[in-house]
């Protein structure tokens, strides 16, 4: 018999972005720009490939202009960029980019150590932003960091998140990110933060950021999308973390998450085929591969269509 499943969401691989913001070994452009094509070529739907934070506190991303504009404005579309002011929108958007993801943190704490204001001051730029974003026929999404938890504060109220994602200033927005930064939710609490915003805020996608840095970043995403996520993030063999969060981890593996929600695209091929090209990255960032799909793949268990054995 074999086995089949739609899942209700599609992925978002954001090894370009949060991926790679804090590997000591850069990756050049051009490298970038391939990787983009590659994945695309694949099947996955959309991309996070770059950042318009300031160059000196994230060096591998320094270069994310010329990835967006050595980009076609088809590839464009599947691809997002990290802003967290309306300055950078007119940035990105004056190098091509047309998908904006417009971030704050839950915390004030964290807010401040990664965009250098409160979360109020945040969130009272963002109608600057939505307004930008429309003159340019763009789409922006709301993302909010440390929806769960905060490196500094502790556990994050879910009333702070819902309030912010119930603020009139932020209505603009077309999707909704909500981002466990540090890993430490449980299934139980990403269930119940999602179906919170879908009840009590207007409606739009829900997507749903995952770090597994406590071993639940398969569980916690498959949760949210039980309970109405529609887009999930995830980075080639986990990699990633925030540099201004301290104990964030690497993101949930792209590997596994498709593995474990297969979607129509999705064959046992191209799964080998993402396996390989997460291999080749890490090995020549000299970054450790977190994925257990890529390590379940590598098995002797020959009898298993998603296996494709040892390296050579």
């Amino acid at each position: 018999m074999t086995f089949t499943y739609t899942p209700a969401a599609q992925l978002r691989d954001v090894t370009l972005r949060d991926g790679l913001q804090l590997t000591g070994k850069p990756l050049d452009t051009e490298r970038k720009v391939a990787l983009v094509r590659e994945l695309l070529a694949l099947g996955v739907p959309e991309l996070e490939i770059g950042s318009m934070a300031r160059p000196d506190l994230v060096p591998p991303l320094a270069d994310s202009l010329a990835v967006i504009a050595a980009l076609t404005p088809a590839e464009l579309a599947k691809c997002w960029v990290w802003v967290a002011t309306p300055r950078h929108i007119e940035k990105a958007a004056a190098a091509g980019a047309r998908n904006f993801q417009y971030c704050l943190s839950a915390s004030d704490s964290h807010n401040k150590a990664n965009i250098g204001r409160t979360t109020e001051d945040s969130v009272a730029a963002m109608p600057a932003a939505i307004e930008l974003t429309r003159d340019c026929g763009g789409t922006i999404q709301l993302c909010i960091a440390t929806a769960f938890t905060c490196p500094f504060e502790g556990v994050v109220d879910p009333a702070r998140v819902l309030g912010i994602a119930a603020d009139p200033r932020t209505d603009g927005a077309a999707d909704i990110v909500l981002a466990d930064t540090l890993g430490q939710a449980v299934p139980a609490q990403v269930r119940q933060l999602v179906e919170s915003v879908r009840a009590h805020t207007p409606p739009r996608r829900i997507v749903y950021h995952g770090h597994d840095t406590w071993g639940l970043g398969v569980a916690n995403t498959l949760a949210a999308i039980d309970a109405g996520a529609t887009l999930v993030d995830g980075s080639l063999g986990g990699l990633g973390g925030c540099p201004f969060a301290p104990g964030a981890s690497g993101n949930t593996a792209t590997e596994d998450l498709l593995f474990a929600t297969r979607p129509d695209w999705l064959t046992p091929e191209i799964l080998a085929t993402v396996v390989e090209t997460g291999e080749s990255l890490l090995a020549d960032l000299g970054e450790p591969n977190r994925s257990k799909t890529a390590q379940g793949a590598r098995s002797k268990a020959r009898a298993f269509d998603w296996v494709i054995g040892e390296q050579p």
